[in-house]
């Protein structure tokens, strides 16, 4: 069974958007190489912050199995990381 830990929570919270970010790549971007990938997330940022946003679906989901197996420390951990990986994908479509 899973620990309720609240660094778990944070790993996973970290872990779980570059799981997502990969699933966008192979969604929409597959035919681009990631070098070019990583060029076109710099050239427009509106991209960057749709990624962003499609990689925290993951974290949604995590939260909410997590909150509902009562593994509330966890999930906090998770829902700490997503309100960081949130307000990064906020700074980027109003300041970039």
């Amino acid at each position: 069974m899973v620990k309720d830990n609240y660094v778990l929570g944070v790993v996973l919270g970290l872990a779980l958007p570059f799981l997502g970010f990969f699933f966008f790549y192979e969604w929409k971007f597959s035919v681009f190489s990631f070098t070019e990938f990583g060029d076109l997330l710099i050239q427009q940022k509106s991209v960057l912050s749709a990624m962003i946003s499609v990689s925290l679906l993951l974290n949604g989901g995590a939260l909410t199995l997590f909150f509902q197996k009562r593994l509330d420390r966890t999930a906090k951990g998770i829902f700490f990381t997503t309100c960081i990986y949130a307000l990064v994908a906020i700074a980027c479509k109003w300041f970039l």
